[in-house]
């Protein structure tokens, strides 16, 4: 197969930012890694888009201008990466932004115009990339899953297995690969009710190197009645909406005790997951913004049996990775390769996800 160039774009739940990725790749393995970069939304698009998120699900004639305003963000990112990085890609992947994920409800809501910003680049682009899946049955996430297979093929060795990838992000989800074994789920908060704790104190966006939880003390109490949530011990595959949890439970601690608690709430659901796979992983490899926080990083290393390292240290690009996932999946569904499968989202078959535009007046790709 011939190896495609292919630039992932992606926006988390918390909304930080557009993080962007090429990605040389026959959808099978890589063949090499392309710059990445984080672009910021503007202040007002990130406002509307965790204001949308926030409503679970309301508020939905909102949506459409919210959508505009995504499109807008990402094609100016884009076109800028694209010039500053002298990339000609042969398509772009446009995951958009996930504002509302109810799978029992089928649906998942990813805000943005696909087509609009085919036209926009003068580009072919990848959108839709979750709807194939739920309609098959599935939970429509994670999607990362298959990339992480190839990266551990590549990158780490078989006999580091079975490993987990670990993704904290706005929630927190795993991907356990044993050989031919792959399974995934999520698990449960991120870094989004730590986030959304010091925003609402007052004391930053996030809690930086976790030096607030630091200084806190975690509440036994309280954390152990989150712990008793149902969805911790239910079996995969499952997936989260960012506000699938509350966080009320912290209501009543002070700044520093409540960011103590939310970061262990974050750490010991996580060790909770360990029950659910079928062997302890040897190793975990954190993704995401969490590995960036080194409490939380020494947490989950009193909490999980295998050894906790940030991906980083295997050459793999903790920022970068779920973009370059993008640009993985756009390549499997332009190869017609299954992007999810039932082990990973429940669907009731292998599905290729996605769906190709092509820009206004531009004669239809080869595939």
């Amino acid at each position: 197969m011939t190896a495609r160039s292919i630039v992932g774009t992606i926006s988390g739940t918390s909304a930080d930012g557009i993080d962007l990725a090429g990605l040389l790749t026959d959808g099978r393995t890589v063949s090499r890694f392309g710059p990445s970069e984080t672009a910021a939304y503007r202040p007002e698009t990130k406002r509307r888009v965790l204001a949308a998120a926030a409503n679970k699900g309301t508020g939905r004639e909102d949506w459409p201008a919210i959508a505009e305003a995504v499109t807008q963000d990402h094609a100016d990112a884009i076109a800028a990466f694209l010039e500053k990085h002298g990339l000609k890609p042969e398509a772009v992947v446009f995951h958009g932004q996930t504002v509302w994920h109810d799978p029992k409800a089928g649906e998942t809501v990813q805000l943005g115009d696909p087509q609009g910003l085919a036209d926009a680049l003068v580009l072919p682009v990848v959108g839709d990339v979750r709807l194939a899946d739920m309609a098959a049955g599935g939970e429509g996430a994670p999607l990362v899953p298959v990339y992480h297979r190839a990266l551990a093929k590549t990158l780490v060795g078989e006999d580091r297995e079975p490993l987990c990838f670990l993704n904290i992000g706005g929630v927190s989800n795993l991907t356990y690969i044993d050989g031919d074994n792959l399974m995934a789920f999520d698990i449960g908060p991120g870094n989004a009710f730590l986030d959304d704790w010091v925003r609402r104190h007052g004391a930053g966006d996030f809690d930086a190197g976790g030096a607030i939880a630091a200084r806190g003390k975690v509440d036994e109490v309280w954390l152990g009645e989150a712990l008793r949530h149902p969805f911790l011990t239910q079996p995969g595959p499952k997936s989260l909406d960012r506000y699938s949890f509350s966080a009320g439970f912290a209501e009543g601690l002070g700044l520093e005790d409540g960011a103590a608690t939310l970061l262990a709430f974050t750490a010991r659901a996580i060790a909770t997951s360990e029950a659910l796979l079928p062997k302890v992983p040897k190793l975990w490899l954190v993704c995401g913004g969490g590995r960036l926080n080194p409490v939380l990083m020494e947490a989950l290393d009193a909490c999980l049996s295998g050894q906790v390292v940030s991906a980083d240290a295997y050459r793999i690009d903790g920022d970068a990775l779920e973009a370059q996932a993008m640009a993985f999946l756009g390549a499997r569904l332009m190869e017609g390769l299954p992007t999810t499968f039932p082990e990973t989202t429940g669907a009731s078959r292998p599905v290729v996800g996605g769906k190709l535009y092509l820009p206004n007046d531009c004669a239809p790709m080869p595939t």
